[in-house]
């Protein structure tokens, strides 16, 4: 302990607050010096002298100090509780949570609170976690105080694979000794376990949607060699086989590497904001040659205002394309393709823009509807194959609905058309300039 001169902001600070502070003190000191007077125990120039010396005592804003802390502000700020804890934790790019020994949680961040909602500051975290492997392997991390690791499933708002680890770190107790906290972190595994799925996806796909193109390629390619080598005619009918089977292949990659990018990012929501009514005159203007080939009528209902969503734009050209496309090659029996946009409330109340891609075609059979966004999923492979479709399309238009968190409606009565409807939420539009 050492006594410590005050700063001179301190030295100067108001006076009649540090009298009104010490004035029971000195007029206790008054009346006791003042009666030792009378009695004559005490001459009136030392009594003087002594008041002087306790009116300095109590005044003058000298302190005592300890170079660590206070005992009443060692028993006021737990070292785990600070706010320098709180900034590490907050600071972790990962999803993570510092918990006490009885699992109440100390500290947490944002991407955690993103991840489970439910966890609360002071509330056990076992209540706030719904899967039997977290629960599992932090009770037995805090029992042993050992560190454990998890590896789950979470099916909310779609497929993520997280790997859970719980370790126990040493922190300083009040007294001065050491104790253990909790720390949970969560890892995001999913790009790693789609990168595995989509390679093995795309070899099985792969193989199996390439073998016929690749296998008519192959016999045109032997016939022309061979009893076609001089014939001029099968040579060019047979060039233009070869060259639609060509641009069916190059269009079967293509629709497998979109659909595994899509996959890839489909738990990362996009958080650009985009206006989807150009993304879809766009569309439209470019199938016009498409749809004067097939002798359909593209009417399009399209609102002024912008139509404001969280999207990416490259995949919802993708995706519209996909609509519009299909409706103009099964629907074409029809003469006419309707393309709106509307706005409406989703089931939660919540604003959403629906796309709404309808024809006049022959229709879909009721038990086709169910299984139409499965990969190479087709009602009629003849005719698809006819159509150049990979049977991938409405595969390709699922996955990046889902991953803009909307909803896919297909509705369809034979010889009356098919509706497809592309639900989104809806974002609030930019401040106008």
């Amino acid at each position: 302990m050492a006594l410590e001169a005050p700063t001179t902001s301190s030295f100067y600070s108001p006076w009649p607050d540090r009298l009104r502070h010490s004035a029971i003190i000195l007029l206790a000191a008054a009346f006791a010096l003042a009666v030792l007077v009378v009695l004559g125990e005490l001459s009136l120039l030392r009594a003087s002298a002594v008041f002087i010396c306790i009116a300095a005592a109590a005044l003058v804003p000298w302190r005592l100090h300890n170079a660590v802390a206070s005992r009443e502000d060692v028993h006021n700020v737990n070292p785990v509780e600070t706010a320098a804890v709180s900034a590490v934790v907050a600071g972790m790019p990962d999803p993570a949570v510092l918990l006490d020994r009885a699992g109440r949680v100390l500290h947490l961040n944002a991407a955690a609170a993103q991840l489970a909602p439910a966890l609360r500051k002071n509330e056990l975290a076992q209540f706030a976690l719904r899967s039997p492997e977290i629960i599992s392997a932090l009770r037995e991390a805090i029992a042993n105080l050992e560190t454990r690791r998890a590896t789950y499933l979470d099916h909310v708002p779609v497929d993520r694979w997280l790997e859970f680890v719980v370790t126990p770190v040493p922190v300083p107790t009040l007294f001065g000794g050491t104790d253990k906290c909790m720390l949970m972190t969560f890892h995001d595994q999913t790009p790693l376990r789609r990168v595995e799925e989509m390679r093995a996806d795309f070899v099985a796909n792969a193989s199996h949607e390439l073998r016929t193109p690749l296998a008519a390629l192959s016999g045109f390619i032997d016939t022309l060699q061979g009893p076609a080598k001089d014939d001029a005619k099968a040579r060019e009918r047979f060039l233009g086989i070869m060259h639609t089977q060509a641009t069916r292949m190059a269009r079967l990659i293509d629709d497998l590497l979109s659909l595994s990018r899509v996959e890839l990012s489909a738990h990362v929501r996009p958080d650009t904001i985009v206006d989807i009514v150009p993304i879809i005159r766009q569309v439209v203007d470019g199938l016009e040659p498409l749809a004067r080939e097939r002798q359909v009528t593209i009417d399009t209902d399209l609102p002024e205002t912008p139509a404001m969503i969280a999207g990416d734009r490259e995949e919802l050209l993708r995706l519209f394309e996909n609509l519009v496309e299909n409706a103009l090659k099964y629907g074409a029996s029809g003469g006419k393709v309707e393309v709106s946009l509307t706005s409406a409330l989703s089931g939660d109340d919540t604003p959403e823009a629906r796309v709404i891609v309808r024809d006049f075609g022959p229709g879909i059979a009721p038990e086709h509807l169910p299984r139409l966004t499965e990969r190479f999923y087709r009602v009629d492979v003849g005719d698809s194959r006819a159509q150049g479709g990979t049977g991938l399309g409405l595969s390709l238009v699922k996955h990046i609905v889902n991953r803009h968190r909307g909803r896919l409606l297909i509705e369809s009565v034979l010889k009356k058309g098919a509706t497809f409807t592309a639900c989104f939420p809806q974002a609030k539009a930019p401040p106008s300039l």
